[in-house]
């Protein structure tokens, strides 16, 4: 049979097509063996190879031998089953990767916003389980603060004119960021504000519960979801709102080396 012709499986009631080049990818396997006639048990039947096994599981081997990457839906359940069905049908490097199950289940991203309010001035700072997060967070949220475009001249009765000085949030480390709001008092005993933006909201804002509101909201609408809510320190008003979201697994690739070795195994 030539790599290029086409074939025909019912699986179990499911009909699938596809390359007999794809089916014998591994030369150990059953796949192979029935293509090649050498396994009995299956037989050439109205111009469809009937197996009788689950149709719907086969169409995650499918993929594989199609992708070399085995990717499965957030809610499956039935990694066992799956993984009976691969060794049913001797795809080692299928096996390999099933048993690699907790890297197939959906992880929580976790992220914290921790709010001071003193006086005038607000304080954030954002602990996320994924550097990627805070990445995100870090690339749209800008700090801007107020300084005046020149030193006031002593004969000058009018106020200096303020310009705002954009500023990067901190990032203390590779999973969280600080910034804060509100009145500031410099050095020389001036009054300046620090304005938040978050960006695609180009406005920039120095009320703290405004603030607060657009960060919730950024990170609702990137799928996380506001998990609860506490206070950390009653003295210091410290709150902190706790965020979650289910990160979809990675497809997990099989090893190229691993493949390279499974084609130079003797056929049986």
């Amino acid at each position: 049979m030539s790599g290029q012709e086409l074939v025909t499986l019912n699986v179990g009631g499911k009909v699938f097509t596809t390359r007999s080049s794809t089916l014998k990818q591994f030369p150990g396997s059953r796949l192979t063996r029935i293509l090649d006639g050498r396994d009995q048990e299956f037989k050439m039947v109205g111009g469809q190879i009937f197996v009788d096994r689950d149709g719907v599981l086969f169409s995650f081997i499918l993929d594989f031998l199609r992708t070399h990457q085995l990717l499965l839906p957030t809610d499956f359940s039935d990694h066992l089953r799956l993984q009976r069905e691969a060794l049913f049908y001797e795809l080692s490097p299928l096996v390999d990767l099933l048993n690699q199950e907790h890297m197939l289940q959906p992880r929580p991203a976790l992220v914290e916003v921790h709010f001071l309010s003193r006086n005038t001035q607000a304080f954030f700072r954002v602990f996320g389980s994924c550097s990627k997060t805070i990445e995100m967070l870090t690339g749209r949220i800008a700090v801007f603060i107020e300084q005046p475009s020149a030193p006031a001249s002593s004969s000058n009765s009018f106020p200096p004119q303020m310009t705002l000085l954009p500023l990067p949030p901190q990032r203390p480390s590779y999973h969280d960021l600080v910034f804060q709001c509100g009145s500031d008092s410099t050095t020389d005993n001036q009054t300046g504000i620090r304005y938040v933006s978050i960006k695609p909201d180009n406005r920039k804002l120095a009320n703290r519960t405004n603030v607060l509101s657009l960060l919730i909201d950024t990170l609702l609408m990137e799928g996380f979801h506001l998990v609860g809510t506490r206070t950390v320190s009653s003295e210091n008003r410290t709150e902190c709102y706790s965020f979650e979201r289910i990160k979809k697994p990675d497809a997990l690739a099989m090893n190229k080396t691993l493949k390279s070795e499974t084609t130079l195994m003797p056929e049986q």
